[in-house]
């Protein structure tokens, strides 16, 4: 699993539809999330510290676990299925934990709020995510290639193989 952080929102040029963009902490790579214009405003809501007269959906639900001693341990965006992510939130209660089904984008407004971790499987994130720092990744491969290209078959011994003749 790979954590990310929450870049920002954006709207798509051609649909005009917001975008959660979640980023690694290498920042390597985004992984963009189509959202609702509502999500999309919970999102900013929680990234901007904004605090409502009256509570919102996702900040009752935070509210409802802190008054039952619940705390949000992560969100995790498991799978892409036909262009639609899955993500569970990671629910603890003393010693009992619980896996709830969520939206992804649920899942980070309350994370936001409760100040969990947002993780996205490797897959996903090879699947779905582009590329933000091109210049390390092309870096990163000519050294992957130049070390190739020094490898010798000496290099691959019979070191800590046994070996038997039987």
């Amino acid at each position: 699993m790979i954590e990310m952080k929450v870049a920002g929102i954006a709207l798509d040029a051609v649909s005009r539809n917001p975008v959660i963009l979640l980023r690694d902490t290498a920042e390597r790579r985004a992984l963009p999330i189509f959202i609702s214009h509502e999500q999309a405003r919970a999102i900013i809501g929680a990234l901007e510290n904004e605090v409502s007269s009256r509570p919102m959906t996702h900040d009752l639900f935070a509210n409802l676990m802190d008054e039952w001693d619940m705390a949000l341990e992560r969100v995790i965006i498991h799978s892409l299925k036909d262009s639609t992510f899955y993500a569970v939130m990671t629910l603890v209660r003393g010693e009992e934990k619980k896996e709830l089904d969520a939206r992804p984008s649920d899942a980070i407004a309350i994370a936001l709020r409760m100040g969990a971790p947002i993780w996205v499987m490797e897959e996903v994130v090879a699947d779905a995510s582009i590329p933000v720092d091109r210049e390390a990744d092309e870096a990163e491969k000519e050294a992957f290639r130049d070390f190739v290209a020094k490898l010798n078959p000496s290099d691959f011994s019979e070191r800590g193989r046994s070996v038997s003749n039987d």
